[in-house]
């Protein structure tokens, strides 16, 4: 059991569902339970802690797991309120993106922030931005329907996790400043033991594989030949293309993985420049 990799990951909720997704596109098989709290990989010496998302940083300081996927507005307030927490942050995972922002009531008229009550769930990061930009505010730690504390008097304005604003707008509040974006990340202990480290390094590779090619596609398209440079230059972040003589000596076919995602306008810029059969293709793993 010592030997194994553990892994702390939240419980419930959109960051678990991920997280799983994630490690699931890395090769480590486990079967789900809504209930189980201890996950046990079967092909892989990989144990998955499932807990609260506030606990993660620091099981993982504490080296009761090895590896955590959580959120960077936890992780900031965690180490901010604690200042020997030891961990590594190791890749950003491009999901669960959120941010930390400002809200108020409607019609609220408001000139600063001193001499206000701020409500909210993250006291430290607050305290931080507030010293940061040299205002006196009082911080009201509260821990859920941090929406409803300007309508019963316990605070003038509030600072929240915002992803798409909907919950703001149906509690009458408004966004009007930004502290911090955050996104789901991956953490590790820091001194990993040998006995482990060729395995969490393993991991981290294929989790960095599976986000790198989230974030690409592979395209392939015929042109003339005497088109290629051009089109070439119009391919975004794409890396050496391959260019293949087709049957119609004057024809070529371009394969290239691009980087960046390909819209629609890259797609209608490479047809009005000759391109013609175009074909973008999800990359589910790159390697390096």
């Amino acid at each position: 059991m010592k030997d194994r990799i553990k892994i702390a990951i939240q419980k419930n909720g959109r960051l678990s569902s991920e997280s799983l997704s994630l490690l699931k596109k890395c090769g480590v098989e486990f079967t789900e339970s809504k209930n189980m709290l201890f996950i046990k990989s079967t092909n892989m010496p990989v144990d998955l802690l499932m807990v609260r998302d506030d606990d993660i940083p620091r099981l993982v300081s504490q080296k009761i797991a090895d590896l955590g996927i959580v959120g960077e507005n936890v992780v900031m307030e965690k180490q901010l309120s604690d200042k020997e927490l030891e961990i590594n942050q190791k890749l950003k995972l491009g999901f669960s993106k959120c941010r930390l922002s400002f809200a108020k009531p409607k019609g609220f008229e408001l000139d600063d922030l001193n001499n206000l009550k701020i409500a909210t769930s993250y006291p430290e990061i607050v305290k931080d931005y507030l010293v940061t930009k040299n205002i006196n505010a009082e911080i009201i730690e509260i821990h859920g329907s941090v929406e409803l504390t300007p309508f019963v008097n316990i605070s003038d304005i509030i600072v929240d996790l915002v992803s798409t604003g909907a919950t703001l707008e149906s509690n009458n509040l408004v966004e009007f400043d930004n502290v911090m974006e955050s996104e789901a990340i991956l953490i590790s202990s820091r001194n990993t033991s040998n006995e482990k480290y060729q395995w969490i390094e393993k991991i981290i590779s294929r989790i960095s594989s599976v986000i790198e090619a989230k974030d690409s596609k592979y395209i392939m398209f015929n042109a003339d030949a005497k088109d290629v440079e051009g089109l070439i230059q119009m391919l975004p972040a794409a890396e050496s293309p391959t260019v293949i003589p087709l049957a119609d000596k004057a024809k070529v076919a371009i394969h290239s993985v691009c980087r960046e995602d390909i819209f629609w306008k890259t797609i209608e810029s490479l047809k009005s420049a000759g391109a013609s059969s175009i074909l973008v293709l999800p990359i589910e793993k790159l390697a390096n």
